[in-house]
């Protein structure tokens, strides 16, 4: 079992397993650069590439760990990851002396996470949210159509998605302003410009692309993985009744626009390797471009918060996994390219909520409250229909090793008043 000489308690998300990448500076200053989670630490990369331990990778002399963003490393592609993530474990390894005893380098490259601040992981260029659980989807369409109509005849042929706004993707911690927007309440004739009252989480994971493909050229569902640098958590906040105003006929706009929270460390795939399972079965068969065999999910487990103003602690009002995607990955990104679209480096693809079968599983609001009329009642004795002003909302997740989690840290934002 690898173990590192860096003490890691059986409860982390962060164990030599994992080795998540980020981005951060230390709270006393300096500029941001890539580094990795080892337990309550970041190795800080930069100082690694200076002292020459990957100067016989794919990397070397490319500086990409003194940079402020993620994105050249990930258009590296495959066997450069490979190799900087196999130097890093070795280095970390608790029989391994050349970090471990090197008083002045390890100094210098590991620094308290307590004693950094963490940001935004990439430079997004594009971002692509997918509505790839069908227990979400079927949710929905039994609120607003009806069992009958629940699921839209395409639904179970493709991957259904539509384009986000990449600007207003922020970093964990980072406060959100309730949006404003038109609402068409039940009794009006017209719509009103107002505060939306029905704001919501959406528990959600998110993959981002290394290297992409060229404008005109598809990426083969068989290859389709090896475009994937890594996972976060994502909370894909939205404005319900702002939304059912707008969404017809073109989908989300400003019910959706106003804000994106990601976690700050990417989860490479190659940690997620041991924790791969078969996804739920597909009918009908897809066609031929989004057909897959084998492991094409993964066991991650899934969970989310919410603290109110009043509230001592926060409290969990949701437990899902992401092996309920019915739609994987692979199936997403090789229908996103299918007609020809390039996917760059740094380019975020969402999930869609994670939506399980049971109650406590459902990854919204919107499905908890079965759209406001069977309020939450919280611990203290207060209900939740929507978010209110002040509420924290914190998503979280893992895999359940042998002795060991990898995990994905957390998203966190708390709701401000909306604007005068």
């Amino acid at each position: 079992m690898l173990r590192s000489f860096i003490e890691v308690s059986p409860e982390s998300h962060f164990p030599i397993h994992n080795l998540p990448y980020g981005v951060f500076r230390t709270r006393a200053g300096g500029t941001a650069r890539v580094g990795v989670a080892i337990g309550d630490y970041v190795l800080d990369l930069s100082v690694l590439d200076r002292a020459g331990h990957f100067r016989n990778t794919a990397v070397c002399g490319k500086e990409v760990f003194s940079r402020d963003s993620l994105d050249a490393f990930m258009a590296a592609g495959p066997a450069a990851w490979h190799e900087v993530r196999q130097i890093v474990q070795r280095l970390l390894r608790a029989d391994e002396p050349l970090l471990r005893d090197n008083a002045s380098l390890r100094s210098a490259a590991l620094v308290r996470q307590n004693d950094v601040e963490l940001l935004l992981p990439v430079r997004i260029g594009d971002y692509t949210d997918f509505y790839a659980s069908k227990e979400h989807a079927t949710n929905v369409g039994v609120m607003f159509r009806g069992k009958e109509q629940a699921l839209m005849p395409n639904w179970t042929h493709l991957p259904v998605g539509y384009h986000g706004r990449a600007s207003s993707v922020v970093v964990s911690g980072t406060d959100i302003r309730r949006p404003r927007g038109q609402i068409k309440p039940a009794d009006s004739s017209d719509p009103l410009f107002a505060a939306s009252s029905q704001l919501d989480f959406e528990l959600e994971m998110g993959l981002f692309i290394g290297p992409g493909n060229p404008l005109g050229t598809p990426i083969s569902i068989a290859d389709a993985e090896s475009h994937i640098f890594g996972l976060v958590l994502v909370n894909d906040w939205s404005a319900r009744d702002i939304q059912a105003w707008e969404y017809q006929p073109l989908g989300p706009f400003l019910g959706k626009n106003f804000a994106t929270s990601i976690s700050p460390w990417v989860v490479p795939l190659a940690a997620l390797e041991p924790f791969r399972i078969e996804g739920p079965p597909q009918e009908p068969e897809p066609l031929a471009y989004l057909r897959t065999t084998g492991k094409t999910s993964f066991d991650i487990q899934l969970e989310a918060y919410v603290q109110g103003d009043g509230m001592e602690r926060p409290e969990r009002i949701c437990a899902s996994n992401f092996r309920y995607l019915y739609w994987s990955m692979a199936q997403q990104i090789a229908h996103h390219t299918v007609g020809g679209c390039n996917l760059r480096p740094g380019d975020l693809l969402a999930s869609g909520t994670i939506s399980g079968p049971h109650r406590q599983a459902r990854g919204c609001l919107l499905e908890l409250t079965w759209r406001g009329t069977e309020p939450l009642v919280l611990k203290n004795g207060e209900l939740r229909r929507w978010l209110e002003d002040g509420d924290r909302v914190t998503i979280t997740g893992w895999c359940q090793g042998d002795g060991y989690r990898v995990g994905f840290g957390e998203v966190t934002g708390r709701i401000l008043p909306a604007l005068p």
